[in-house]
């Protein structure tokens, strides 16, 4: 049973990781369960999403990005006592709940840390912070194995840092549809504003995501290459609890509105052809709500080099496959350079993009996963 608090359609890293793990462990021969919530009301309560059966919870209200789900409870005990092992990912308000019931029912709890959460300031999203920091505590405290994305970001996460003899690494899975470049070329053509260099962002527009930087660099960069054009694939409008941020950065917008696309939210085909038709995606978050992206890794499959941030995790792709660039936090103007250095020597940035596939891949993924249960259920692995 895997839970978290959103799952499809909703779109982000952390969803798209849990829907990928659950859908090869199914194709794996698994009974694989979603326990979510029903955080809009015309979503079923009961779907079954190739072949992983999604049972969501009715909310009753929201607290900032969260939700509250009075019957968590009772569903959780019935789904808890009806599987074998839990998957649980954070950061969760309910998973102290559901790890309590795994250990009292004697079923295995593993526990995936995706982020740090860090919500906008504000009266009620410091209450929400301490009691989502609470119930993370508790919930790895019951768990018997908790999974990381890397040591790195482990090491230096105030919470996975407290858990360190509990840890386990697991690279995340990802998987890039293939595409051909007639349809590449398509898109281009139907896509693109400009012929210049494009320069790809696959993110929601929320304030994690250093949107903001990647706008401060674009004056450097158009004095380099004037037809330069960002391309934003992801959620910009009526992202949750970001209207804020969307409105600070709408004057922006405006004036590099001949420079910038927003894209929306893509299709896994689409966003194949996406990251092949740029020259250099960005991933310039600016704190641990971000831990690795795996964004970075779907554009290195594509062979697109990434400038990212010096982030514990965030940095591991660049440094282990060497496509891309490293930047400070926050630093526009180095971002800028490190763009413009990927735009002029690209060759330079290249990698093996069959290796690093299989490495991330969701049956890599999902063996992985499959053999930490296995231990913790008292199951041999076959080698």
């Amino acid at each position: 049973m895997f839970a978290l608090t959103y799952y499809r359609p909703h779109v982000s890293g952390l969803t798209i990781y849990v829907e990928r793990l659950a859908v090869a462990l199914a194709e794996r021969g698994h009974q694989v369960t979603v326990l979510t919530s029903q955080y809009e009301r015309r979503l079923p309560r009961l779907e079954n999403l190739s072949g992983v059966q999604v049972v969501r919870v009715p909310v009753a209200f929201r607290v900032s990005k969260g939700v509250v789900m009075p019957t968590i409870g009772f569903e959780a005990t019935r789904q808890v006592l009806s599987h074998d092992v839990l998957s649980l990912h954070l950061p969760q308000l309910d998973a102290a709940g559901i790890a309590l019931r795994g250990r009292l029912m004697g079923r295995p709890v593993v526990l995936t840390y995706h982020c740090d959460l860090q919500l906008p300031k504000g009266g009620i999203n410091l209450i929400a912070n301490w009691v989502v920091a609470v119930s993370n505590r508790l919930a790895a405290g019951f768990a018997d194995q908790v999974v990381a994305y890397t040591e790195d970001f482990a090491t230096h996460s105030p919470f996975l840092s407290r858990y360190l003899d509990k840890l386990r690494v697991i690279f995340p899975p990802v998987e890039v549809e293939s595409t051909a470049e007639t349809a590449v070329a398509e898109f281009v053509r139907q896509r693109r504003k400009t012929r210049g260099p494009a320069i790809g962002m696959a993110a929601r527009l929320a304030t994690e995501k250093g949107v903001e930087y990647l706008l401060g660099a674009l004056d450097i960069i158009l004095a380099e290459h004037p037809q330069a054009e960002v391309l934003f694939a992801g959620q910009y409008q009526n992202v949750l609890g970001e209207e804020e941020y969307a409105q600070r950065l709408a004057p922006l917008f405006e004036r590099f509105q001949n420079n910038w696309t927003f894209l929306d939210v893509l299709e896994p085909e689409q966003m194949a052809n996406f990251y092949k038709a740029c020259d250099v995606t960005v991933l310039p978050s600016v704190n641990s709500t971000e831990s690795f992206g795996l964004v970075q890794i779907e554009s290195m499959i594509c062979g697109t080099p990434v400038v990212a941030s010096d982030l514990p995790g965030v940095r591991q792709p660049v440094r282990t496959t060497g496509m891309g660039k490293i930047v400070p936090i926050g630093d526009s103007p180095t971002l800028a350079k490190a763009i413009l250095e990927v735009i002029d020597q690209p060759q330079i940035f290249q990698g093996d993009t069959e290796a690093i596939a299989r490495r991330f891949s969701p049956v890599a993924a999902a063996e992985r996963y499959e053999r930490l249960f296995n231990e913790l259920l008292g199951i041999s692995n076959r080698a």
